[in-house]
């Protein structure tokens, strides 16, 4: 059982005043992300710099930028798994707090994302896998899968459900459910108000937004009885 105020009716105000005492965890895991996204990017320029620089003429100077390119892109892959590994906080804290009924600190948050890194890795892997073959195939089934996403990461860390099965009881939860399509409405509102405001300030809103938003539908969800 979550905490007595994971069952409340959510709010805007209670999301706010939730993020509020979770600027300092929200704040950091915004930070890291972006670093590990950076760096990687950096290197990734760095290494196409040096192929440019050492390339001669012909065939043999474009040999060696294309080399340089794939390398590039090799090495930023590390980069961004773990920059996509630190930013499922920004949903797994939201489900921490509310499970708990605790102010998740930043010890506590990257405490428990170290606590099972391959399970999270594996997971986010396959949730990735899946979503992207959704996108390529009609882009529909892909956002689908997209939808899930916070019901899916509240069960891959607050339940020792194997992933297929967590994948599965969250696909459950939220298209054969009695409240899945309330939830489903509501969440997709959130995202189209997550976007505008993001748009609207030229990114900078994604910083409260996107966790404010987060807060929301993890208190909705316990609301709607999507999760327990």
């Amino acid at each position: 059982m979550a905490a007595p105020q994971a069952y409340e009716q959510p709010t805007i105000n209670k999301a706010w005043e939730v993020f509020l005492v979770h600027v300092p965890t929200i704040l950091l895991i915004w930070i890291v992300t972006a670093v590990l996204a950076g760096l990687g990017a950096a290197l990734t320029w760095v290494i196409v710099l040096i192929g440019v620089g050492m390339a001669g003429g012909g065939l043999a100077g474009e040999t060696a930028v294309t080399a340089a390119s794939a390398l590039g892109q090799l090495v930023q892959v590390p980069f961004s798994i773990l920059s996509s590994l630190v930013g499922v906080l920004f949903v797994a804290v939201p489900a921490l707090h509310y499970a708990r009924g605790e102010t998740i600190t930043i010890q506590a948050a990257f405490a428990e994302l170290l606590r099972r890194p391959w399970r999270y890795l594996l997971a986010g892997m396959v949730f990735s896998l899946v979503m992207t073959i959704g996108f390529v195939l009609c882009i529909v089934p892909g956002l689908v899968v997209a939808l899930v996403m916070p019901i899916y990461v509240n069960r891959i860390f607050l339940t020792d459900q194997s992933i297929p099965d967590a994948f599965a009881a969250s696909f459950q939860a939220v298209y054969r459910s009695a409240n899945g399509p309330d939830f489903l409405g509501i969440e997709i509102l959130a995202w189209v108000l997550v976007v505008v405001v993001s748009v609207c300030t030229c990114g900078l809103g994604a910083l409260l937004a996107v966790p404010v938003s987060s807060f929301y539908l993890q208190n909705l969800a316990y609301h709607k009885g999507l999760v327990s």
